[in-house]
């Protein structure tokens, strides 16, 4: 089992940065695979970034391909998300979640574990 939460959101303009970082705790955090997702009110849940137990693999929606990069730090325990260029209709809540099967965080959107979610705002 592992224990997540979220930090470094808040308010920026539009085409400004923000990072987010997760911190893990529990047994085995090299075992899983972590992903971002958002949700903004009124709207489903969105997967956004994903990474490998490594590292060596990464997964980005559309929407943030070439503006966010995923990373992690598995002495650490860590898992970031540097986000570029920000648009407002990247607002939303960010939630960090893993799962042991990547299937479950990159294909099916449906990770066994999730952080508390840390605000996003960007204003034009």
């Amino acid at each position: 089992q592992v224990q997540l939460v979220e930090s470094g959101g808040g308010s920026v303009q539009a085409g400004g940065s923000l990072r987010l970082s997760c911190a893990a705790s529990g047994r085995a955090f090299s075992d899983y695979s972590l992903g971002w997702f958002r949700q903004d009110p009124g709207k489903e849940r969105e997967f956004v970034a994903g990474i490998s137990w490594g590292g060596g693999s990464t997964f980005y929606a559309d929407s943030v391909k070439g503006r966010f990069t995923i990373s992690r730090d598995n002495d650490k325990n860590t898992v970031d998300l540097q986000m570029n260029s920000l648009k407002p209709e990247d607002t939303a809540v960010y939630y960090c979640a893993a799962d042991k099967d990547p299937g479950a965080v990159v294909v099916t959107h449906t990770p066994a574990y999730w952080g508390q979610g840390t605000q996003v705002s960007v204003s034009s």
